[in-house]
């Protein structure tokens, strides 16, 4: 089955590799597309003359479509395979590119928006079952690796799209809309080696448990809580970190951009030297050390105050391998129904999200409203670091929840 049917043939090794290659290429392609929109949206605000309540229902809507694709990605995968899955949700995004492009209006701009992350969700949870399937050796390490690609796409996209939002065409420049053409329409480079490689059609010859089944196991939701909220705060500090400096501590724009570039420095070389160490280490072990570690930092960072800020950036270290580490250990419990778990955990995980980030802003816009009239236009900086302390606590509820974890795989004998 899968990659263990021998990959010691020539063609086999041949095979490997380009499924490999796919799996690096969409990682890096989805992290340089989904970052692109924080350059991108103020000034898609300013040409549709939007309120940001209107641009708050937009990105609303690309909640629902990702949900939504996560919800049938696996169905579909079973049908067509999970590999021509993923083709399709790349193509679905690079349409998507040209409807960004060519929208006339902003109804139509949301509903390309919807369908690109529809595509999105189809490609995250199709690399991520591709992943899981072909990485039975060493699964730490290449998990933690091909999310490092995320980050290396996330890294570079803020850059290199202003770039091209700046680079003259004529005799204008070329906008947030063709850089959005351009972007997207990268998603080719990843369909080159998935059309060349080769994946067992998952699902034949033997019945698979679905969903009713599934749901029903308790380490399937402790699961999904871990990564829930360790995704929550990788999420979160990408929202927030930026104004809680600026509001907290008085930190520049540039300041504090630059500290939440040195944060994603330490978030993606850690997914790039930790895989080896989680592989001896367990992954179970590693999460629990992982959420402490980043929830502990956080919370120290925020209450100690300004001089702490080093111990938020260094927090990325502990944040980083939640995700990838998760995945791998979906990987190994759940490896015969790799697609439905996979699938229930990315829906769910994304209600959650929705919904705790819906409470961090509410944390944030209350305690304004009490810090404000207690302590003036220093309560605008403490209702900041409130909402920036519920973060090191959703750390804390992941640490809890991989302990638990930790502590029922051992007493059953599979811990991974």
């Amino acid at each position: 089955m899968g990659e263990e049917n021998s990959i010691s043939s020539p063609a086999s090794k041949r095979n490997y590799i380009f499924i490999t290659l796919t799996v690096f290429a969409t990682f890096i392609f989805y992290g340089f597309s989904e970052t692109s929109k924080g350059t991108a949206l103020p000034r898609i605000q300013a040409d549709f003359d939007v309120t940001e309540l209107q641009l708050g229902l937009l990105l609303a809507m690309n909640s629902v479509g990702f949900l939504i694709a996560c919800t049938v990605t696996a169905a579909i995968g079973r049908k067509i395979g999970i590999k021509t899955c993923l083709i399709i949700a790349l193509c679905i995004i690079i349409a998507a590119g040209a409807g960004i492009c060519f929208a006339p209006s902003f109804l139509l701009l949301s509903a390309a928006f919807f369908l690109l992350y529809f595509g999105n969700g189809m490609m995250e949870v199709s690399s991520n079952i591709i992943a899981a399937t072909i990485f039975t050796k060493n699964t730490g390490t290449m998990m933690n690796l091909a999310h490092f690609f995320y980050g290396v796409g996330a890294i570079l996209a803020p850059v290199l799209t202003a770039g091209l939002m700046a680079a003259r065409f004529g005799s204008g420049v070329f906008g947030w809309r063709y850089m959005y053409i351009i972007v997207l329409g990268c998603a080719l480079i990843p369909i080159i080696p998935a059309l060349i490689g080769k994946m067992t059609r998952q699902g034949q010859g033997e019945k698979k448990a679905g969903y009713s089944a599934i749901l029903k196991k308790p380490t399937l939701w402790l699961t999904m809580l871990v990564l829930a909220f360790g995704t929550i705060c990788e999420l979160g500090v990408a929202a927030w970190f930026v104004n809680f400096l600026e509001k907290a501590y008085a930190f520049s724009t540039e300041k504090a951009a630059f500290q939440l570039t040195l944060f994603f420095i330490c978030f993606t070389l850690a997914r790039l030297a930790l895989g080896p160490l989680i592989d001896k280490f367990g992954f179970i072990n590693s999460l629990v050390v992982s959420t402490v570690f980043s929830g502990v930092l956080i919370a120290a960072g925020v209450l100690i105050g300004e001089s702490a800020t080093p111990l938020l950036v260094i927090a990325g270290i502990g944040v980083a391998p939640v995700y990838p580490t998760v995945m791998a250990v979906v990987s190994k419990l759940f490896a015969d129904e790799i697609d439905v778990a996979m699938t229930a955990i990315t829906t769910i995980m994304g209600i959650l999200m929705i919904l705790v980030n819906f409470m961090l802003g509410g944390i944030v816009y209350v305690s304004r409203l009490i810090f404000e009239n207690t302590h003036g236009e220093k309560g605008v900086g403490m209702a900041y670091a409130a909402g920036y302390l519920f973060l090191g606590l959703c750390c804390i509820f992941a640490f809890i929840f991989a302990l638990i974890l930790r502590r029922r795989q051992k007493k059953a004998g599979l811990l991974v």
